[in-house]
Formats: structure tokens, C-alpha cells, sequence
């Protein structure tokens, strides 16, 4: 499997959620979905999408615009629309199609704009780095000079199937709902230039993407650098310097926050005690600052107050990697050199 699969079924995609309504001018949607991308397809008519501080971007018939990180917008009849916006998000998840002209403020009697409006749904922290490298922004126009292949069958596919209740049809939006995500992802990862200074140049680099590929395909695996570097066919050094110059990090923190976002997935859908939770040939161990009482956690994987329940206990390490036997609460450690938790490098406990 190839390296953005990889990073796809890690994201662990689970459909989407849809309206599809039929508006009337003057009307306006709001929809915000931090973390989910969100997207608008305008099947017929055409709409204007504005975010806070940005210039308003025309939609078209055909058009499919993705908002990767699911930033608060609105999608309305005009720039300066007279409708009151409302919330489309309650709205999602109706089989039935909605008449703007049906809920006040959003719907008059005058141009008609069919939309088919939702957000996927993945893991939010799986899918962070990901979502963090695309821009804020994908718009894919269904009309112009070569409007690619599969967003006119997606989108012909897609109409057809919620015009009509019928059996299945949830599931199979569902599918290609991220299909069409995916979709536009790709397309994205294939446009980016060298020396942009994204990191999803790294998926288009032979070497780096053979490197991360592994990775991603074998998390539980104890790779170290050179084994790494074997499989990109560099020497140790120079793959230890293209994937921290073109990822922004040395392999093993890249690493490391991949098997951190694991670990807490697992901790948020196992019910498991942090000590508890087997992530790569090791556990991961979360233990309190006793200093303040803060979870060290948070030094590695960001400050993420009240997104998992850990026990406050002494030492004030966050540890992650093979079995190994040290004093005191401190059981396991990622011998990592350059990971410090609080100052203090793990490689030297």
C-alpha cells in the first residue's frame, strides 16, 4: 500500500454527514465543524462562501469546495446577502431534502440554488498532520476548460442518489462522500511544488515516502535511523537531513508523535488505564509533574486539557517505547537522544 494510504486509514474515515437543500434567494447557511472538513457542492444555480476577514469565493454548478479543517463559514445567495444565517449543522443526517424556503431568514422567492452541504467524519488527532498541511481552502471547479475526471462522475453519482430516499443510501454517500475527499487530497498532494516547505513533498520524494511508508505500514516496529535509512537507499546521514529538512523533524520525533496519536486513540476507545495502553514494543506510560500536578503527557503530544483521564502519580515522565526496568514509577522509556520531556532527555534516565 502506498504511503498517503497509509496515512488515510490511519485517519479512519467513517462517512459523512449531509444536507441537501434547495434555496431560494435571499438565503444564507452557516456551518463550522473544527477539526472535520467540511464541503458544499452546488448541483445547480450558484452560491458565494465568506469567512471572517476573507475576500467572498464565487461556487458554480459543479463546483466542490472542501474546507479541510472545517473553519466557520457561511454559504449564501450573494456577497451581501439579506438573509439571516442559519445553522445548517442540526440539519445534517436528514434524509429528506430541505427547502430553504421552509426555515426563516433562509429562503425568498427569488434565484434557486440546489446544494448538497456536509462534513466527513475521521479522527480528529490521526488526521491533525494532514489537515494541518493542506490549505485552508479546495476548490475543485466542475466547469472550465478540464475539470477532472472523477468530480463529474462523483458528482452526477452523488446527485442522483440523494434525490430519491432508497435503501443503502446513507452508506453508500457514505463511501463516496470520502472518495471524493480523498479525491481532493490527492490531487492536492500532486500539485505541491518542491521547496514549498510542506511536508507532502515527502509523499512525492521515492526515498522519504519508502521511509515513512514503513513507518505508518509498522509502528510497533523498534526503527532506528540507519534501518530507516536503508530502506530509502541513503546513507544514515544524508536520510537523517532530507527528512528533517523536508518534514520540519528528525525521523524518530516523527515517530514518535505517530505513535503518540495511536496511543491516545487507544486510550480513547479502549476505557484503559494510561499505564495500561500497548502502543508499538512497549506502553505508554503517563506520569504527573510534581512540581504542579500537570501531566507530562501534554510536553509531547500538546496541551489537550480534559481529553483523557490520567492518573496523578510521581515522576513526571512521559514514556513510550521497549520494556525496560528502572527504579521507582518510572517503568518504560523511548530512547530517543533528542526527545526531552521537561529539559531532561529520556536517553540519559
Amino acid at each position: 500500500m502506498d504511503t498517503l494510504s497509509l496515512i488515510l486509514d490511519d485517519m479512519h474515515f467513517d462517512g459523512v454527514v449531509f444536507a441537501s437543500t434547495h434555496n431560494t434567494s435571499p438565503w444564507r447557511w452557516s456551518l463550522c465543524t473544527p477539526g472535520l472538513a467540511s464541503f458544499h457542492i452546488v448541483t445547480s444555480g450558484q452560491a458565494w462562501l465568506t469567512r471572517n476577514n476573507e475576500e467572498p469565493v464565487l461556487l458554480q454548478t459543479g463546483d466542490l469546495l472542501v474546507l479541510p479543517a472545517g473553519t466557520d463559514h457561511r454559504i449564501q445567495d450573494k456577497p451581501q446577502t439579506l438573509a439571516v444565517a442559519q445553522d445548517l449543522l442540526p440539519h445534517m443526517a436528514q434524509t429528506e431534502r430541505l427547502p430553504a424556503a421552509n426555515n426563516p431568514g433562509c429562503g425568498g422567492s427569488g434565484t434557486v440554488c440546489d446544494l448538497i452541504s456536509g462534513h466527513a467524519r475521521f479522527d480528529i488527532d490521526m488526521a491533525a498532520p494532514l489537515i494541518a498541511a493542506l490549505p485552508p481552502l479546495m476548490h475543485v471547479r466542475g466547469l472550465g476548460e478540464a475539470p477532472p475526471l472523477w468530480l463529474g462522475i462523483g458528482l452526477q453519482f452523488l446527485a442522483q442518489e440523494v434525490a430519491v430516499r432508497r435503501p443503502a443510501q446513507q452508506a453508500i454517500i457514505n463511501r463516496l462522500g470520502d472518495i471524493l475527499f480523498m479525491e481532493c487530497i490527492r490531487d492536492h498532494v500532486e500539485s505541491v511544488p518542491e521547496g514549498s516547505g510542506n511536508w507532502l513533498v515527502a509523499l512525492k520524494d521515492r526515498a522519504l515516502s519508502s521511509a515513512l511508508a514503513q513507518m505508518h505500514r509498522d509502528p510497533r516496529h523498534n526503527w532506528t535511523v540507519p534501518e530507516l535509512a536503508q530502506h530509502a537507499c541513503l546513507s544514515r546521514s544524508a536520510f537523517a537531513d532530507r527528512f528533517t529538512q523536508t518534514l520540519g523533524e528528525p525521523p524518530l520525533t516523527y515517530l514518535t508523535r505517530h505513535r503518540m496519536r495511536l496511543a491516545g486513540r487507544q486510550l480513547a476507545n479502549s476505557g484503559l488505564s494510561v499505564g495500561k495502553v500497548e502502543i508499538g514494543q512497549g506502553v505508554l506510560t503517563a506520569l504527573y509533574d510534581p512540581a504542579d500536578g500537570t501531566p507530562a503527557f501534554g510536553d509531547v503530544w500538546g496541551p489537550r486539557p480534559g481529553t483523557f483521564k490520567l492518573k496523578k502519580n510521581t515522576g513526571g515522565f512521559l514514556c513510550l517505547g521497549p520494556p525496560t526496568n528502572l527504579t521507582g514509577n518510572l517503568a518504560l522509556f523511548l530512547a530517543l537522544p533528542d526527545l526531552q520531556i521537561r529539559g531532561i532527555s529520556l536517553s540519559s534516565v
